[in-house]
C-alpha cells in the first residue's frame, strides 16, 4: 500500500536530533524500518525522502520518539544517585548515561539536610548497587571505545571487565573520586594499549574486520595512527572530552594534546576525505562502534571475577610470604654458630726419602697375580693331610 505525501515528517535535522535524544544510533533505527544505515544517513541530511509504508514506519518511530514521556533534551540524561555511607555527610554519586558511544559520571559532595516533616528525597544504596549502576551505564559504551582502540572485539572486552575489577576492588577510593567513570576510563584504556598483549598467543592473529567497507577503511585508518594520537582523537572527537580533560587524561601537556589531535585529524583526513569535518568523524566513530554489538558481561560475574581475584593474590601473597619465612628460618638453623677456619690448600713437600718398603701393587702386577691364580700349574700332585 502506498502511503499519501501528506504524511507529515519532521525536517532532515529534527530526524536526527529525535533519534540522538533517544538514545538510537542509524544503525538500530534502520534495523527498526527495514531499511539500511545509509538510507536512514540519507533520510537525516536530507538527500532522500521516505516513501510509501517505509515512510510510515519512519514517522510512527520519530512520534514515538517525540511523545512527551520519551522526549529529552539533547544534553539532559537519565541519572541515577547513589549515596555512600561513610560520613555523617555522605556522597553522592550521579551516574549519567550519554547518547552514542560516551559516558560521563560525576561526583559532588553534597550536604543532607534533615527535615522533620518530609521523608528525604533520595534513598542511600548500597556500594553493589551503587557499582551496578556505574557499570550498567558505562560498560557499553566503554567495550564500544576499546573496540575502536584496538579493533578486537575481546581485548575489549577483557580491559573494560579487568577495570571494573580493579576499580571494585578499589570502590571506596574510586566511588568518591571527582569522575568515576574517567577512573575506569583511563583504567580500561591503558590496559586496552599495553604493548604486552602482542605477545598473548590469543592476540598475534587479527580478527574479522568489520563487514561494511567504509567501517573497515575507517578502523584501519584509525589503527593506523600512534597509540597517543588514536587516544587522544577517541577521547576529544569520540568522548566528547575538552582539550584541557584530554590532555589530563592522556598525562600531556596542552599544546602537545591540541598537536596530536591535529595530526590525527589530518591522518584520517588524508585517508577519508568525507571525515575531514569534525562533525561527520564523531558521527561515524558512534556508528562504527555501534555496527558492532558488543556486549560486556553483567555487572555480579565482574564483581565475583575481582573477589576471586582478590583472593588468589591474597593466598599467593601469604604463600609466598610463609615460603620467604621458612627459607629464612632453614638459613638462619643451618649457619654455622662459630668461625670455621678454611682448609689451607697442599703444598709440595721437598726433601722426603724414598719409601723402601714394599706398597701396594700396581696395575701390571695385580694383572699378573690373577693370571698365575687362573692357570693350572704343572707337576706332582700335591699331597694333602687329612684331618681325623
Amino acid at each position: 500500500m502506498t502511503q499519501s505525501p501528506a504524511t507529515p515528517l519532521p525536517s532532515p535535522k529534527e530526524r536526527r536530533r529525535l533519534r540522538e535524544s533517544g538514545s538510537l544510533t542509524q544503525a538500530q533505527v534502520a534495523e527498526r524500518v527495514g531499511v539500511s544505515r545509509e538510507t536512514v544517513r540519507s533520510w537525516e541530511t536530507g538527500r532522500t525522502t521516505p516513501r510509501g509504508h517505509k515512510r510510515e514506519a519512519y514517522a510512527k518511530l520519530l512520534a514515538s520518539l517525540d511523545c512527551p514521556t520519551s522526549r529529552q533534551e539533547p544534553s539532559k540524561h537519565p541519572a541515577v544517585t547513589v549515596s555512600l555511607k561513610k560520613s555523617p555527610r555522605p556522597t553522592l554519586v550521579a551516574v549519567t548515561a550519554t547518547v552514542g558511544a560516551t559516558a560521563t559520571v560525576t561526583a559532588a559532595a553534597t550536604p543532607t539536610a534533615v527535615l522533620d516533616e518530609e521523608p528525604p528525597a533520595t534513598t542511600p544504596l548500597t556500594p553493589t548497587q551503587a557499582f551496578d549502576a556505574l557499570y550498567a551505564f558505562c560498560a557499553p559504551a566503554l567495550v564500544r571505545q576499546a573496540y575502536l582502540l584496538t579493533g578486537r572485539r575481546e581485548l575489549a572486552r577483557e580491559s573494560v571487565e579487568r577495570a571494573f575489577q580493579l576499580a571494585w576492588q578499589r570502590w571506596p577510593e574510586v566511588a568518591v573520586d571527582r569522575d568515576p567513570a574517567g577512573w575506569v576510563r583511563a583504567t580500561a584504556y591503558e590496559y586496552a594499549l599495553s604493548p604486552w598483549h602482542r605477545f598473548r598467543p590469543r592476540y598475534r592473529h587479527p580478527e574479522p574486520p568489520p563487514p561494511d567497507a567504509a567501517d573497515r577503511a575507517l578502523l584501519t585508518a584509525l589503527l593506523k595512527l600512534p597509540t597517543p594520537h588514536r587516544r587522544t582523537l577517541m577521547l576529544y572527537d569520540g568522548v566528547g572530552l575538552d582539550l584541557p580533560e584530554t590532555a589530563a587524561e592522556t598525562e600531556a601537556s596542552t599544546p602537545a594534546t591540541a598537536n596530536r589531535l591535529l595530526h590525527a585529524r589530518e591522518a584520517i583526513a588524508a585517508r577519508l576525505p568525507e571525515l575531514s569535518d569534525p562533525t561527520a568523524l564523531h558521527q561515524r566513530l558512534a556508528e562504527l562502534a555501534s555496527t558492532e554489538r558488543l556486549r560486556a558481561a553483567r555487572p555480579p560475574t565482574v564483581r565475583i571475577g575481582s573477589e576471586r581475584r582478590a583472593r588468589f593474590w591474597t593466598r599467593a601473597a601469604i604463600a609466598f610470604t610463609v615460603a620467604l619465612i621458612g627459607t629464612t628460618a632453614l638459613t638462619v638453623r643451618s649457619a654455622p654458630t662459630h668461625y670455621e677456619p678454611p682448609i689451607a690448600p697442599g703444598a709440595e713437600v721437598q726433601g722426603v726419602p724414598p719409601r723402601v718398603a714394599p706398597g701396594s701393587l700396581s696395575d701390571e702386577e695385580v694383572e699378573l697375580r690373577e693370571k698365575l691364580r687362573d692357570e693350572t700349574t704343572n707337576g706332582p700332585e700335591r699331597l694333602l693331610p687329612l684331618g681325623r
